[in-house]
């Protein structure tokens, strides 16, 4: 089985993307992190992790935007996906939970 590498990425890597990273790290064949765009994010993004990365998955179109103005060479062969989750949600809540089940889930079968 082939390992995909997933990077999830939102601003202060409190909330959603370490959300993401648990929900999505016990997956088979998956191998994933996380990180934020922002200065004061608990993890903030590398470019080791962008490399590293096969797939970067981001919680708003700002991510991308975000991603693509200071990483661009970084990014040259990646696919960047926005799942369009809002900052609404706390850590590990039930709803933020379903949402990214049902947004990435289907893309990392």
């Amino acid at each position: 089985m082939t390992v995909r590498r997933v990077l999830f990425v939102c601003s202060r890597n409190r909330l959603r993307s370490p959300t993401a990273e648990q929900v999505f790290g016990a997956w088979p064949g998956l191998e994933v992190d996380s990180a934020g765009v922002a200065e004061d994010a608990e993890v903030t993004l590398t470019t080791e992790q962008l490399d590293w990365a096969e797939l970067i998955m981001v919680m708003e179109a700002s991510h991308r935007r975000r991603l693509q103005a200071r990483h661009r060479n970084h990014l040259k062969g990646k696919r960047v996906i926005c799942l369009d989750i809002p900052d609404d949600y706390d850590f590990m809540q039930p709803e933020l939970v379903a949402l990214l089940l049902r947004k990435a889930g289907p893309l990392l079968r």
